[in-house]
């Protein structure tokens, strides 16, 4: 179904077409810098950045990295947690014309080098922690800038090329204007996780990434009061959902970003505590883990309105537990990160529906098409891969033309994911493409054996992947953590999902742990776990 037909019902609330300027990610802080100048831009353990400073740093860094040579086009990477010196960096190098490569600080020597060899990067600033490392792949790449951070000075024991605050001051009062097409001009390479081969980077332009930070607000402005809100900022910046949701989303809406490196649960609620967020952006983890603290309550958890849940998909009950602990509402969305990322969402304006990812972003179309060819839609309510056109779309893959090709065609993106939509156009996420299991010759997706798992009052997190089965082809597996204090074993779970679950999709083995792999953003390692099955056997 195309998102045009039904979506003009909700025009009363919201716009089916939005105008996008041609007006640059930097623009936009010097906007907010002009018209809000003391309004508090970041908070960081208790330090208070308003706008008009935020500003001048960034403009500091770009004439510091134009005076080191870096010109329109190239590539500076940023290798950082959650701290004021990412944005500043961030808007820094975009406004001196330069292209962001975002790296995982947590990457290992072999996806560092990777991701600078591939994307050409001459520049990184990198937390001081991580600099040995840096240092080490350095003469396997092209590197010749590596500016520093330490969030403790006290500890500096390292010689750099530059320290971050020291080099801010380089340039000081030389920056010259760069000008940028903001349709053309690539913002940042998002590299992808590299789970069906090797790591792709994304080219995101300014277009793109502003694209969706006005599509986000025209389907939250009922929530978000300019100037007046504060975003607790755990999601982790370096990816495309903490980059959009929670940096630029913010920014544009000239409000407080309250960072924190690292997501600790204690550290969150004494921060929830302290500093009284409005909005959440985050993801399921996130809320299981303050969802299950026995005192939460007591921290003011409920000056948090709104959480915008995306990353992964949200089960149904830890939705129902978190909302009726907090007094908040959680809309849960969807994006991947060659759409900046955002595309779907559950409304404020109109029915939500748990266990639906809700309906378009305006300008966004998508279509539900056919899994063996891709060229034919099917019919509502039935799967099929989801695939969408809109302005938030990335360029293509960097140096990357046959993959580019194969992910868009004829202008639209093919997600990979298995979906269905229904008759009012919410769209309901089944699972990856590579992560459905067969067995026997029937098809299993994860997350329906997963909702029934976290139904279980013992359950606080469950993955499901399929082992390798010579007779069956696979079998379900079911990997658990429990709440704290409940116990269970293997025969009751596996009971309790033959009563609520089709014979074929039952579980035929359970393993319980006390935690699961997950990446920095918080989501599940599905991935990891299906490879250490396959080291097994």
């Amino acid at each position: 179904m195309n998102e045009k037909v039904w979506l003009s019902k909700y025009t009363d609330s919201i716009e089916k077409e939005i105008n996008i300027p041609d007006i640059s990610l930097p623009q936009i802080l010097l906007d907010r810098a002009q018209k809000y100048p003391q309004n508090t831009a970041i908070t960081f353990f208790g330090r208070k950045i308003n706008y008009q400073e935020l500003y001048a740093a960034s403009i500091a860094f770009a004439a510091s990295l134009q005076r080191k040579g870096i010109q329109k086009g190239d590539r500076v990477a940023i290798m950082l947690p959650n701290c004021p010196q990412y944005v500043m960096a961030y808007y820094g190098a975009l406004a001196a014309g330069a292209i962001i490569t975002q790296i995982n600080p947590m990457s290992v020597e072999r996806e560092l080098e990777y991701m600078l060899e591939d994307s050409g990067a001459e520049t990184i600033v990198v937390l001081d922690g991580f600099y040995p490392l840096v240092k080490k792949v350095q003469p396997n790449v092209r590197l010749k800038n590596i500016i520093v951070v330490s969030l403790q000075p006290s500890d500096r024991d390292i010689t750099p090329d530059h320290y971050f605050d020291e080099f801010l001051k380089l340039g000081l009062g030389n920056f010259t204007p760069v000008e940028l097409d903001t349709e053309h001009d690539i913002a940042v390479l998002q590299y992808t996780g590299g789970t069906t081969g090797r790591s792709k980077g994304a080219m995101l332009t300014h277009r793109n990434i502003f694209a969706n930070v006005l599509q986000t607000y025209e389907f939250f402005k009922e929530s978000t009061e300019i100037g007046n809100e504060r975003f607790l900022t755990i999601i982790p910046l370096f990816h495309v959902f903490g980059m959009s949701s929670a940096m630029n989303y913010s920014i544009y809406t000239a409000n407080d970003s309250i960072m924190l490196p690292r997501f600790d649960l204690e550290e969150v609620l004494n921060t929830i505590k302290k500093e009284q967020p409005t909005i959440f952006p985050g993801v399921p983890t996130m809320y299981v883990a303050i969802n299950s603290h026995p005192r939460a309550e007591e921290y003011g958890i409920n000056s948090i309105r709104v959480c915008n849940s995306g990353s992964a998909p949200m089960p149904i009950e830890l939705l129902r537990e978190f909302e009726k602990k907090t007094g908040s509402k959680i809309y849960e969305g969807y994006g991947l990160t060659e759409a900046s990322p955002a595309t779907h969402c559950n409304p404020m304006f109109a029915e939500r529906k748990p266990g639906s990812v809700g309906i378009g972003f305006p300008s966004t179309d998508y279509k539900v098409v056919d899994l063996a060819t891709g060229t034919e839609e099917v019919p509502v309510g039935e799967l099929g891969e989801l695939i969408i056109k809109g302005p938030q779309i990335m360029k293509g893959y960097w140096n990357m033309p046959q993959e580019t090709a194969v992910s868009l065609r004829d202008g639209w993106l093919y997600t990979g994911d298995i979906t269905r939509v229904d008759e009012e156009g919410y769209l309901y996420i089944i699972d990856r493409k590579k992560d459905l299991i067969i067995a026997s010759g029937y098809n299993i997706y994860p997350r329906d054996v997963e909702e029934v798992l976290y139904e279980h009052p013992a359950v606080q997190e469950a993955v499901v992947i399929g082992v390798p089965d010579k007779y069956r082809g696979e079998n379900v597996k079911a990997i658990l953590v429990l709440n704290s204090g409940q116990s269970v074993d293997e025969g009751e779970i596996i009971e309790y999902c033959r009563q609520n679950l089709a014979a074929y999709k039952v579980p035929h083995s359970i393993e319980f742990r006390s935690e699961l792999p997950k990446t920095n953003v918080g989501k599940i390692l599905r991935r990891a776990l299906r490879e250490e099955e396959v080291l097994k056997k």
